[in-house]
């Protein structure tokens, strides 16, 4: 009797063959390093026996925002991916000689997110968005690129969709991250790339660069998830497994609370928390024991973003509040969002992050065996 042919035709790129039913590590040249390494963009492709839409997640286009790394190794590994139908493609290091020196930048100090879509002749950096731009791209029917804060600027789990492209902002909201930022176009972003390509991007913003962070992690691989089945991807949960579902938040504007003076800074409002216009929300301090300056909200929002160095100088940011029109509505499903997170001993969380050592505990685990 013959053996059952795959379905679909294999994922074909730059040579390497996928058969449908399995997956494969593929590496994509960029360049070369000064010491004559080979520069690599390394795709995890997981071809589906059955037909589907491709879905393309990128991680660490900078290169110290680790979560995104993070959340796809877990997203990769989940049983649910040997059910899948159509093809994943997934990179857990975009910008590899960034992740390498642990910063955000490439060696010449170039912002990778300002260098689409690249060229072929350019700069190490140039080249490595033209791979993305030229290889992944037109392969792929929607994205999810994965991102953080900067370091010591945690962010509250979001979605940011360009303004006014209905397709992402229903991604959007099928991921179920607390909120929902509309942001404009920036030029030769990833994100200006997609849409100008017509293909839908949706750009989740979570926790901080150089940290791995539990509830950022949680949100970003439910909501991957969420999306895929979604789009057919994956089957839909079973009824009794269901993760409750609390709609997320649209943001169509937000400001940024600055520092009035230099000084020591204390902040006094934790992420996800309301504020309402005066309020006072942190301090700066005269290191000499002088004056302690107040830094009060000028409008009520949300806060979705904050500083934590406690240095700071005249005019830096200190505190990122989101606007809404329902104020009220606005901190009850962002709080209900984080309540409904997904168990430490979920499938998808196979080693959970304590954030706080002092105030977190994580089960022991068994020792591997020698």
């Amino acid at each position: 009797m013959a053996a059952t042919k795959p379905k679909r035709a294999p994922f074909e790129i730059q040579g390497h063959s996928v058969v449908a039913g399995t997956r494969a590590l593929i590496n994509l040249p960029v360049g070369v390093f000064i010491n004559h390494a080979q520069v690599d963009l390394t795709l995890t492709v997981i071809h589906g026996r059955l037909p589907g839409p491709t879905m393309l997640v990128t991680g660490c286009i900078h290169g110290d925002e680790i979560n995104g790394t993070e959340i796809i190794r877990r997203l990769v590994k989940t049983g649910s991916m040997k059910r899948l139908r159509g093809t994943l493609l997934a990179v857990s290091i975009v910008n590899v000689p960034a992740f390498l020196n642990r910063s955000r930048y490439l060696p010449d100090r170039r912002d990778l997110n300002r260098l689409f879509p690249g060229s072929a002749t350019g700069s190490l950096g140039s080249r490595l968005a033209r791979v993305v731009t030229s290889e992944l791209v037109p392969r792929c029917d929607l994205v999810i690129d994965l991102h953080t804060g900067a370091i010591n600027r945690p962010n509250l789990p979001q979605i940011r969709v360009t303004t006014a492209d209905s397709s992402a902002l229903e991604l959007a909201r099928v991921f179920n991250a607390p909120v929902i930022v509309l942001a404009p176009q920036r030029p030769n972003t990833f994100r200006s790339l997609c849409y100008a390509e017509k293909k839908p991007i949706i750009l989740y913003e979570a926790g901080e660069a150089l940290r791995l962070d539990a509830n950022s992690i949680r949100h970003g691989v439910e909501g991957i998830l969420s999306v895929m089945r979604h789009i057919e991807m994956l089957s839909q949960r079973k009824t009794a497994a269901r993760k409750k579902k609390i709609d997320p938040i649209v943001c169509e504007k937000s400001y940024w609370e600055r520092a009035a003076i230099g000084g020591i800074f204390t902040p006094l409002l934790a992420l996800g928390k309301s504020v309402t216009k005066d309020e006072v929300i942190g301090f700066v301090a005269d290191p000499f024991g002088g004056n302690e300056t107040p830094v009060t909200a000028s409008r009520e929002g949300v806060l979705i973003g904050r500083t934590n160095e406690g240095l700071a100088d005249e005019g830096d940011g200190l505190f990122h509040i989101a606007v809404f029109s329902n104020l009220d509505q606005a901190r009850d499903q962002i709080a209900a969002s984080n309540q409904a997170l997904p168990d430490t001993n979920d499938e998808l969380d196979d080693h959970p992050v304590p954030y706080d050592p002092f105030m977190e505990e994580v089960e022991p685990t068994d020792p591997p065996e020698v």
